[in-house]
């Protein structure tokens, strides 16, 4: 490829504040549950970035044709895949996408197709558009995609506050998870935090009922969750990133639950099981690697309040952080009613936001 900015590129981040800012100086933009991607087109080449700098391309081959007939001869785009289905965004969808067989990718491509969301341009033509402030780069980008028709699409923008927060509530009925704020003089800064990202983030009480040990060795890692349905005790996640001090003090606290953990716990067969496999249940991400699944079980008598941000299937979407220990909360009182779930929002709805 010879383009004005080629290859691999680490796009920029947000950092995440409690509210937005009040400031005329800022666009906002839905935030997409998808993953990132940069799209690098010097005629007939193409070429899907990820975040991690990992080709995507293989793993989207029906994009490779829209993405031809709607962008310029030379462009380099920074966006989102999603999946759309049922008019809504499905993350856990899209994460099948990752599949080391071809057969299978070219199988998946036809059953649940992607859909591109542009909000930023790098380069046009032969022009190194990174060091051009985000006003100037977001009308180039609407005049490349004035016409462009679906998978492909321009994100929605304004520079509202009002309407932001509106589509903040809103659009997570359609899958969506926030929303971000861009300032109108920035450049584009590689793998910097310059943009703002609020997400929404909620509070629930788990029952701890085990952990994994820290990849160093040294103390606890993360907290293995469970809430109670009408079928038992369902696992829902972990709870993670302490301190160093934070882990080794967990050591000790856990410690006396460690005792008879197995006699009656409710994941007894899948601690079993797992041990043999060397696996807990559920999908892993395709792109985690190999790593070392295993878990210590606790008696699930303690029970603790986290903070998350949204749900997927019935499981917290991200690793939550560790709030407190309610001493004061029964385990049973611990069920998946406290999941927050957002109002049914179209997908369709979100695409056809006014912009400007």
């Amino acid at each position: 490829m010879d383009l004005a900015v080629n290859p691999p590129v680490k796009p920029m981040l947000a950092k995440s504040l409690p509210e937005l800012p009040d400031r005329d100086d800022l666009l906002f933009e839905p935030k997409w549950d998808g993953f990132r991607c940069i799209v690098f087109k010097d005629g007939d080449e193409l070429v899907l970035g990820s975040r991690n700098e990992k080709p995507l391309t293989r793993y989207f081959p029906e994009m490779v044709e829209p993405l031809k007939a709607n962008l310029p001869e030379k462009c380099v785009l920074d966006g989102e895949l999603v999946v759309i289905q049922q008019n809504k965004l499905e993350f856990a969808t899209l994460q099948q996408r990752i599949h080391p067989a071809e057969s299978r990718i070219n199988k998946l491509s036809f059953e649940i197709p992607a859909s591109f969301l542009a909000f930023d341009i790098l380069c046009h033509g032969d022009i190194d558009l990174t060091g051009q402030p985000f006003e100037r780069r977001r009308e180039i980008l609407e005049g490349v995609l004035h016409a462009a028709a679906p998978p492909i699409h321009l994100t929605p923008a304004t520079k509202d506050r009002q309407t932001a927060m509106k589509w903040f509530y809103s659009f997570e009925g359609a899958g969506l998870d926030g929303i971000i704020a861009k300032p109108l003089g920035g450049l584009y800064e590689e793998n910097k935090r310059s943009q703002i990202k609020l997400k929404h983030v909620r509070t629930a009480d788990a029952v701890v009922a085990g952990y994994r040990m820290h990849k160093d060795g040294a103390g606890v890692g993360s907290l293995v969750l469970g809430l109670y349905d009408t079928d038992g005790l369902r696992h829902v996640g972990v709870a993670s990133s302490f301190t160093a001090k934070k882990r080794q003090e967990l050591v000790a606290i856990l410690a006396p639950y460690k005792e008879e953990a197995l006699a009656n716990h409710p994941w007894k067969d899948w601690a079993e099981a797992e041990a043999n496999t060397g696996q807990m249940p559920g999908v892993q991400h395709r792109w985690a690697g190999v790593r070392d699944s295993s878990w210590i079980a606790l008696r699930p008598e303690l029970v603790v309040e986290v903070k998350y941000g949204s749900t997927l299937g019935g499981r917290f979407r991200e690793v939550t952080k560790m709030l407190r220990w309610r001493d004061d909360k029964d385990p049973q009182d611990c069920t998946t009613d406290q999941l927050v779930e957002p109002e049914p929002f179209g997908a369709d709805r979100v695409l056809g936001a006014t912009h400007g």
